[in-house]
């Protein structure tokens, strides 16, 4: 019965896999529908999101010292060195939901939203390497705030609002240089829209002069970034991989306009913000805004495909970037993480024993700061890789991945804003021997 039912599985993923690539794509180019609900978005580019896979993030975001996982090689666009060790082509796409509550003094408020994360491709070229490509989430902005006011005796609305992600679409290629050290690089073109707005209302008065203030950042531009790592097998089943990512000051484009218009009123949730007319126009002279300076060095230890422990150092200088006026100038980011992955009996007959059990911590004294106030970011994560039934003729095998991560941002002290969130990640990997002739008796 559970061949059977795994078996079914199996046979629709391939479809599936392919239906969820021209989905994702489609979302992500298009539409770029942002998952954040975080009031922090609002300053610099947005929220990062990171170059994570599913099974990355439930190990606390380990990735720089990713080579392999349950013994086999991974799609790992954190670190593109790691591309070198691909024996299969690997297909991954998935899904991302968030739900938060977000907590300020007594007032509280809860959030849910889900889109596409991400698609990617990885290809192996055999002694020449691996290649990989795909599209996946680099930042978004998702946040709202309102405060009511009195005039006289008028009651008027103040709301801020942002909205909107910039995608990337990127290409690797990495190499092993000798029997133990890899290199590789991934060019990305990073692409999206932010869109911030400000209003004033006057929600039950006709007469007022509603005002919005829409400012519209384009943002385009091509960023390099490049990892190493060493991997040594320490005896017949253990090895060891020490990994280095990280990125230079890649400079992107940012064309910004402003437009003011005049909004109707109204006490409906479903018909505010309509424009009645564009009251004035302008656009600023294209500039050039600096991403950071990065570096990530990860260690994992691995037991083939029985278990795998690591930890990560992560850094990036965000000082260097140019922020709005009247926005706090961003700081350096550190944080850290430590994480590993558990598969009880790899050949055991039960399905229980061989599913893939993770779980990781990580810590981050993010780039933002309020009024000399520090953001600082921690989660705990949590997740499974359920395998699908495997072909011997064909040598593809595949994998259904599941993590969560329960975390908080922020604080209630200094009047600043506290973000409890829980992320929830689906990723459907699909690995086969898609481009290598197949040989008969």
């Amino acid at each position: 019965m559970q061949k059977r039912i795994i078996s079914k599985i199996t046979y629709s993923a391939p479809k599936f896999l392919l239906a969820m690539g021209l989905l994702c794509s489609s979302a992500a180019v298009f539409a770029q529908k942002s998952t954040s609900a975080s009031p922090y978005s609002k300053f610099g580019i947005g929220q990062m999101r990171e170059d994570l896979l599913p099974q990355n993030r439930a190990m606390g975001g380990l990735s720089s010292g990713i080579r392999y996982i349950s013994g086999v090689n991974t799609l790992n666009p954190g670190n593109p060195a790691s591309y070198s060790a691909f024996h299969h082509t690997i297909f991954d796409a998935g899904l991302y939901g968030n739900f938060t509550q977000l907590e300020k003094g007594s007032a509280k408020d809860n959030t849910a939203d889900f889109a596409f994360s991400h698609i990617t491709v990885g290809i192996p070229l055999g002694k020449a390497g691996g290649v990989s490509f795909g599209l996946l989430p680099f930042s978004e902005v998702g946040y709202s705030s309102n405060s009511t006011h009195v005039l006289d005796t008028l009651n008027y609305k103040k709301t801020f609002t942002g909205e909107g992600g910039i995608s990337k679409a990127y290409l690797g290629y990495g190499l092993n240089i000798t029997k133990n050290i890899s290199i590789g690089a991934n060019v990305s073109y990073l692409f999206g829209s932010l869109k911030d707005y400000s209003a004033i209302e006057f929600p039950t008065s006709f007469s007022g002069y509603n005002t919005r203030l829409e400012d519209h950042r384009e943002i385009s531009g091509v960023a390099v970034d490049y990892g190493m790592q060493y991997y040594k097998q320490l005896g017949k089943k253990t090895s060891l991989t020490i990994g280095y990512s990280g990125s230079l000051n890649n400079q992107i484009n940012d064309r910004s306009s402003q437009i003011i218009s005049r909004i109707t009123p109204s006490i409906d949730s479903e018909n505010q913000n309509i424009a009645l007319d564009t009251t004035s126009f302008s656009s600023s002279s294209p500039r050039k805004i600096q991403l950071p300076l990065k570096h990530n060095v990860g260690i994992t230890l691995a037991k083939a495909n029985n278990w795998l422990v690591g930890v990560e150092f992560k850094y990036a200088d965000w000082s260097g970037f140019k922020v709005r006026e009247g926005e706090d100038n961003l700081d350096k980011s550190i944080g850290g993480s430590i994480g590993g992955q558990y598969t009880p009996k790899p050949n055991s007959p039960l399905y229980r024993n061989i599913i893939d059990y993770r779980v990781g911590l990580r810590y981050n004294q993010s780039q933002y700061k309020i009024n000399t106030n520090r953001i600082n970011d921690m989660a705990l994560s949590f997740g499974v890789g359920l395998p699908l039934s495997s072909s011997a003729f064909s040598g593809s095998f595949s994998k259904i991945n599941i993590t969560a991560e329960v975390g908080q941002m922020g604080t209630l002290e200094n009047k600043l804003i506290r973000e409890r969130y829980v992320n929830l990640h689906v990723g459907f990997t699909l690995n086969d021997r898609w481009f290598q002739r197949r040989k008969y008796d």
